[in-house]
């Protein structure tokens, strides 16, 4: 809903202006002076300054130790975590990740939807000296990583719909409906996709669904594969995606999800 929207309904002016913080501060790794936060966002110092010194007294937000900058700590994933279904979700996919990494030696990370993207709750490193990992908390373009695509392909119709018009919103294009149905449809029919990585070279996304107790697709399990070339990879990418599978698959079990998985393959 937009501030203009909000005047006319139930405005709650400061925690409006605590939000717009937050969701600027997403877009600025090394954070942002009270002062920057009121020029993007139409301000004034003054307006944000009481609610920018409440937040971080309440530990949402931490300053950075370079000029007063300001960014997001992690209190609010903690929140996050620990007030949705994602802490579940995280506790029965935690060990079956380890042992994952540890097997096929690459990175495995667990992606959910949300608001038309995907963001990473959970991820294992490779546990060797060489790999490719996403990080905790990275947001996936939902359209067209790998693991976006897998969510959209088992969400119920109604839902991936919604996520893929808030996506649109978000990235302030629309979406070739024609190709991306195509392309659930083929992940549909397979029960995974794996594909070239279209951002990094010699990676090769390989990601399942992970289901839950009512069959519906709660996540997706995604391993980054990184090809080696002077021999020494133990673990081959067919050997590898047996073992992401089987993953998902315990995951899935973990959570209660009934023989068959709701779509487990």
């Amino acid at each position: 809903m937009t501030r203009a929207a909000l005047k006319g309904t139930y405005a709650a002016p400061a925690i409006e202006k605590a939000f717009e913080i937050l969701e600027m501060l997403t877009t600025r790794a090394d954070g942002a002076l009270v002062s920057e936060m009121a020029g993007h966002l139409g301000r004034s110092v003054g307006e944000l300054f009481r609610i920018v010194v409440v937040m971080e007294q309440l530990g949402y937000l931490q300053k950075t130790g370079k000029q007063d900058r300001y960014r997001v700590a992690y209190k609010l994933l903690d929140l996050a975590y620990r007030a949705t279904p994602a802490h579940n979700l995280v506790d029965a996919a935690r060990s079956e990740m380890r042992e994952l990494a540890q097997a096929t030696e690459q990175s495995c990370h667990l992606v959910v939807a949300g608001g038309g993207t995907g963001l990473v709750i959970a991820r294992e490193e490779n546990p060797g000296m060489r790999g490719f990992a996403l990080r905790l908390g990275a947001s996936i373009d939902l359209i067209k990583s790998c693991s976006g695509q897998v969510l959209l392909a088992f969400l119920e119709p109604d839902r991936a719909q919604r996520e893929i018009e808030q996506a649109e919103a978000t990235q302030g294009k629309s979406v070739d409906r024609e190709w991306l149905a195509g392309r659930l449809a083929v992940i549909r029919d397979h029960g995974f996709d794996r594909r070239k990585s279209p951002i990094t070279h010699g990676v090769t996304d390989i990601s399942y669904p992970v289901f839950g107790f009512d069959g519906k697709v709660a996540a997706a399990l995604t391993i980054p594969f990184l090809e080696l070339i002077d021999g020494s990879q133990k673990v081959d990418l067919e050997s590898s995606q047996a073992l992401l599978k089987r993953a998902a698959a315990a995951i899935s079990t973990a959570l209660g999800c009934g023989a068959g998985g709701g779509g487990v393959r």
